[in-house]
């Protein structure tokens, strides 16, 4: 999709970071991750954080019978020279979570980068 396209989707994914009421210690009620990232690349600081409320949460969190909301942390590990353009670090963090084989439920996180620009494609070159 062109970037003509996405910018109205773009607009909107960051008014409704902006706007929405925030949940559990001040994050935002996210269904789709990238709106997060978008806000990190956004953020003067570089990060953004929110909670997952969408049916693949509900899912996610019925299936590991997990106590707590996905978390989600989003942090600017470099920005590149591409204007919009940074690599990430998502976390994302449930408590309550039963794994198969362990004897008690526990905080279970993951974390991964990615290379990501605004409008939802890898930046052209990584300097």
């Amino acid at each position: 999709m062109k970037l003509n396209r996405l910018a109205p989707l773009i607009a909107l994914a960051a008014a409704s970071v902006a706007t929405a009421q925030l949940v559990d210690g001040g994050r935002v009620p996210v269904t789709d991750v990238r709106v997060l990232m978008i806000a990190a690349l956004d953020s003067p600081t570089g990060t953004a954080q929110g909670v997952l409320t969408s049916k693949d949460a509900e899912s996610i969190t019925k299936h590991f019978k997990a106590t707590g909301p996905i978390l989600i942390d989003v942090s600017t590990v470099k920005r590149y020279a591409q204007a919009g353009c940074a690599r990430l670090k998502l976390s994302f963090a449930q408590d309550g979570v039963q794994l198969p084989g362990q004897t008690t439920p526990r905080r279970n996180t993951v974390d991964f980068g990615i290379n990501y620009c605004r409008d939802g494609q890898p930046p052209k070159s990584l300097t």
